[in-house]
């Protein structure tokens, strides 16, 4: 389990280090005032590295860096759009910085006499960490203006004609969420494992397309207010929304860098939680609950208990899911048939994070973790929920129990959706 740790702490800091290969001007550079610089990122991971473990989350005790340049890395003090004006460390400064932290952490974890899940799971947080910011900092690149430097992508499975149709999840219990035993990697607003009774619903096999989206867009779906919520027409209306980001009028889009027709066949992505109620809407449906989501991907409702993924116990393969980054895209509809969950439901795992109906709030019993900051400031807000990953995402930062969440105006992220209907 420990050499496991370390691989999944190694692969974080690969991908990092991929993204932040750049000169001194791109990494310094604001490319939106969404997003920070990279430089911020890549010094906030060995920030977070330091404090959790090697302060052992004491904040109070000293760190590698000095305290006045540490709090230029709190995410809380400083907003994004803020950090490109603080003095913050040189990228030299930050690469040093980060691999002292690593080399470090990993003498600590060599010293570990046959470590148990407990004593493991501040490493697999860290590691979840900076995965996020990896993602993060990609989506920083899609934002980025100018020539190409992450290249196409890696290929991907094809896809296939699948039925435009949905699946009957009948109703009835379901264990919603997980505990430590079963997931010891798992966050504290994925826990405590608990049963939820839902009614019947419908779920769609698969994501909403571009080509689908299209057919929105040509139907005056974003011209129709009777489509949106009061509140989504006047955010349409104030941010002129008509096409999903990075789109352009002459049916082409713009994917780091690289100007490309749009493929009908892929998941649509860079929609806000707006666009996507509009948009089920006018298909006569609605975006499904977090719990109607979990239940469709993790539920065997032959064996009565959860699955570890949509598709059984086995751990991910590239040919099951579209995670980790590499293909820098979602894969076409229909590519992942052997990964469908037990309701027969596709490309629940990667490809996009699917907007859920559902605000952030903590399952019954919830309990704060390690990092006891890391989800409850964040309950009771203007968040939704995203479930089931992206494309982007990678390592232990993902599984059917993860709750995402994100303000409802965003759509820089990777982000699509899948709908459903009352039975």
């Amino acid at each position: 389990m420990r050499e496991q740790t370390a691989r999944g702490l190694e692969a974080a800091r690969n991908r990092t280090l991929r993204l932040t290969d750049l000169d001194e001007v791109e990494l310094t550079t604001q490319h939106s005032p969404l997003m920070s610089p990279l430089v911020w990122d890549l010094a906030h991971i060995g920030q977070q590295e330091d404090l959790w473990l090697l302060r052992g989350g004491n904040a109070a005790a000293q760190g590698l860096l000095e305290c006045k340049i540490e709090q230029l890395y709190d995410a809380f003090e400083h907003p994004r759009a803020s950090r490109i004006d603080l003095p913050l460390m040189s990228p030299r400064e930050s690469r040093s910085f980060i691999a002292d932290v690593r080399g470090r952490v990993f003498d600590g974890l060599d010293r570990l006499e046959d470590p148990d899940p407990g004593q493991l799971f501040p490493y697999v947080m860290v590691e979840q960490h900076e995965q996020q910011h990896v993602e993060t900092m990609t989506a920083t690149h899609q934002l980025r203006v100018g020539e190409p430097l992450l290249g196409q992508g890696a290929p991907l499975p094809p896809g296939r004609v699948v039925p435009a149709d949905s699946v009957l999840v009948p109703a009835g219990p379901f264990t919603l969420g997980v505990d430590g035993e079963s997931e010891p990697w798992s966050l504290d607003n994925e826990r405590p494992a608990h049963t939820v009774d839902l009614p019947a619903f419908r779920i769609a096999r698969v994501p909403v397309s571009n080509g689908e989206w299209q057919a929105f867009i040509d139907a005056g779906g974003y011209d129709q207010p009777h489509w949106w919520s009061e509140r989504g027409w006047r955010h349409r209306l104030d941010a002129g929304l008509d096409r999903p980001l990075f789109w352009a009028a002459d049916g082409s889009r713009r994917r780091f860098g690289i100007v490309e027709e749009i493929p009908a066949d892929e998941p649509v992505q860079h929609v806000c939680f707006f666009e996507a109620e509009a948009y089920a809407a006018w298909a006569g449906a609605r975006l499904p609950t977090e719990q109607e989501w979990e239940k469709a991907c993790a539920w065997d409702p032959v064996a009565q208990r959860r699955r570890r993924w949509p598709w059984g116990d086995s751990e991910w393969t590239p040919a099951l899911a579209n995670l980790g980054g590499e293909a820098l895209r979602p894969a076409p509809v229909g590519a992942y048939e052997t990964g469908a969950s037990a309701y027969g439901v596709e490309q629940l795992i990667g490809d996009v994070w699917e907007w859920t109906s559902s605000s952030l709030e903590p399952w019954p019993g919830f309990e704060t973790m390690l990092y006891a900051d890391y989800s409850k400031p964040f309950f009771g807000g203007d968040y939704k929920v995203l479930r089931g990953g992206s494309w982007a995402v990678g390592g232990a930062s993902i599984r059917p129990s993860f709750r995402n969440w994100d303000l409802p105006i965003r759509r820089q992220i990777f982000t699509g959706l899948r709908l459903a209907w009352d039975v």
